[in-house]
């Protein structure tokens, strides 16, 4: 039996992810599929346009055999938690080959040189590192300059550093070096498998039949407001875009369920920074003292989600690091909770969301080589998890519940809790 892991949000699914599935079973020659996916919250520091049963659904309709929820600190942390909460999990399974992953590079080998100086982190690179990050840079700006002004100082070729400077410019492959930088710390014996990206994943350019997620949801939320005719033209414009599997849940949940936005938890956003008062932001995940300052140096100003952030945004912090910081005050997420789960090995279980009845030798193979438990009843899990565990646990519960409660609010569409929802189980 072979395995490939897929680590993904699906945010929305379209045919460029249906692209990925198909050529990660035949560039492995893998018999299944696992995909650990971010549930209602993504990596960008947003909530994801629609929950994470539907993109379950389409996931398995479109070739996944079972679906893992990747839990939310580490779906909504930087790419470097992202990448290690993920890795963690396919690894600790005991049965996954290959890690197959879409990034505009597709050289696994300088992408491992470059995870090497990453992971081992050279006295001279650390130095240039902590330059350039007391200069005020950002740290993923901070962390690419240091890295090729270190290539410089080993006296790389010229051809190498430019090489390695297009390398780290596209943002997929930074991700695919973390995936890399996370199998090595973890000695791990899963291959890494680039394949070619087929659009760009910020582009806003709806171009049959490859697009971004991100062009995808600027359709969604530009036509998300107004009359019917809006919504249907909405549909319209994406269904080249995405897989008649996926459009179909789309269209059937589209106005009722979603799309889901950042400015939906606007309101909450308010209550939960003006509740905080005096205490030490700090605490949260992502947010810096300097950061702090500026937050509440913002306060009145708050008129929406989206609008807090373009408000406290400056030339050190990015957009999606104030939208993590931001979110994971919403969320309490807190710097102890990732030092604890970290020391811990990251994720200490597999939370199913859904599955192929054809994959059943699939599960028997987990059941016998995981070293970590598979969640399939939630009303279970207290029983084999530790204390750090449920706590976890805890954290995707109060998350998954505030996001439905947003979708309840928005569309008045009531669904089932996370104790009350079953693991979807396809054919």
């Amino acid at each position: 039996m072979k395995v490939v892991g897929l680590i993904t949000e699906y945010n929305p699914f379209h045919n460029g992810h249906a692209y990925h599935i198909r050529q990660a079973a035949e560039k492995t020659g893998a018999d299944y599929r696992i995909v650990v996916m971010s549930g209602n919250y993504v990596q960008r520091g947003e909530p994801a346009c629609m929950d994470k049963y539907l993109r379950t659904d389409i996931a398995l309709r479109s070739g996944a055999d079972l679906v893992l929820e990747l839990p939310v600190p580490f779906a909504t942390g930087s790419a470097e938690y992202f990448a290690a909460g993920a890795v963690s999990i396919l690894d600790k399974l005991g049965i996954v080959d290959f890690l197959c992953f879409g990034s505009e590079s597709t050289d696994v080998s300088l992408m491992t040189r470059v995870a090497s100086i990453f992971t081992e982190e050279p006295e001279a690179f650390s130095r240039l590192l902590k330059d350039l990050l007391a200069k005020g840079c950002s740290y993923p700006a901070a962390r690419s300059q240091a890295l090729l002004d270190y290539l410089s100082e080993e006296n790389y070729s010229p051809e190498t550093i430019d090489q390695v400077g297009s390398l780290i410019a596209a943002p997929n492959n930074i991700l695919g070096i973390e995936y890399i930088k996370a199998l090595m710390r973890r000695r791990s014996s899963i291959r890494p498998v680039a394949i070619q990206r087929t659009s760009d994943y910020l582009s806003k350019a709806l171009s049959a039949p490859y697009c971004s997620s991100s062009a995808i949801r600027h359709v969604l939320q530009t036509r998300s407001v107004g009359a019917a005719f809006s919504m249907a033209q909405a549909l319209k414009t994406i269904r080249s875009c995405v897989p008649e599997e996926a459009y179909s849940v789309m269209a059937e949940n589209f106005g009722y369920s979603l799309p889901i936005l950042a400015d939906d938890f606007s309101s909450i956003l308010l209550y939960k920074l003006l509740s905080c008062g005096g205490a030490d932001l700090t605490d949260y995940l992502d947010i810096s003292p300097e950061l702090e300052n500026r937050i509440k140096g913002c306060l009145t100003e708050i008129t929406s989600f989206t609008g807090f952030i373009n408000a406290v945004k400056c030339r050190q912090y990015t957009r999606t690091r104030i939208s993590r910081a931001l979110l994971h005050v919403l969320l309490d997420i807190k710097v102890t909770d990732i030092a604890r789960y970290k020391a811990d090995d990251y994720v200490p279980y597999a939370r199913v969301l859904g599955f192929k009845k054809s994959a059943a030798p699939l599960l028997k193979a987990i059941k016998k080589n995981s070293s970590i438990p598979m969640i399939t009843k939630m009303a279970d899990a207290e029983n084999y998890l530790t204390d750090l565990g449920a706590d976890m646990l805890s954290q995707e519960v109060f998350a998954s519940n505030l996001y439905q409660s947003v979708v309840f609010h928005k569309y008045s569409c009531r669904t089932k809790n996370e104790y009350t929802r079953g693991v979807l189980i396809q054919p």
